[in-house]
């Protein structure tokens, strides 16, 4: 239907399934977030020494997992901000080749913290056009833990330790391709 100014106005689209989801979803944390304050509030009615020993290690974690959230804060404010999609799909996109492969096993053995911490960072990639194969390459290439080689070296030995590495960095790759080729089969 046109309006006043002659131009015809765009028409409204009922929002699809993947839209109403994601609505939910967002909505969704603030409704466990009321519902553990709630859980608290009236277990404290109960046994206020442990709603306290369980806000005390809440913000023990708290603690210990801001630097890594915040971290990664600052690499999808760089991600969205500083690097362009473009440049992200040269380096990490389906045309990408043996450097986003290297890029993604090299990213996964440096980077430390919470496997939880990475996925909205992840997920801002795979938004940008990273290929899901390198995804889940940065994924398996994360069992590379660097501070604990030397304790894996003590108690299985240095043939062990540096076998064991090879083979997951190896295999990392493998891996990212096989779960993107069945992700792909499902779709």
């Amino acid at each position: 239907m046109p309006s006043e100014t002659g131009s015809p106005q765009p028409t409204s689209q009922p929002p699809s399934a993947k839209q109403k989801t994601a609505a939910k979803t967002k909505r969704g944390g603030w409704w466990f977030l009321l519902g553990a304050i709630v859980l608290h509030a009236v277990l404290s009615l109960f046994d206020r020494e442990l709603v306290s020993a369980s806000l005390q290690h809440f913000v023990g974690l708290l603690k210990t997992i801001a630097p890594i959230l915040l971290l990664v804060m600052v690499f999808m404010w760089i991600l969205d901000v500083l690097v362009a999609p473009a440049t992200i799909k040269k380096y990490m996109g389906h045309e990408s080749g043996w450097k986003g492969w290297a890029i993604s096993i090299v990213a996964g053995i440096l980077s430390h913290g919470p496997v939880y911490a990475w996925y909205p960072l992840l997920q801002s990639l795979q938004q940008q056009g990273t290929r899901p194969a390198l995804i889940a390459t940065f994924l398996y290439a994360r069992s590379i833990k660097l501070p604990w080689l030397p304790m894996l070296a003590y108690y299985f030995g240095s043939l062990y330790m540096i076998l064991f590495t090879i083979f997951l960095t190896l295999f990392a790759p493998l891996v990212g391709w096989v779960t993107e080729r069945s992700s792909r089969a499902k779709e």
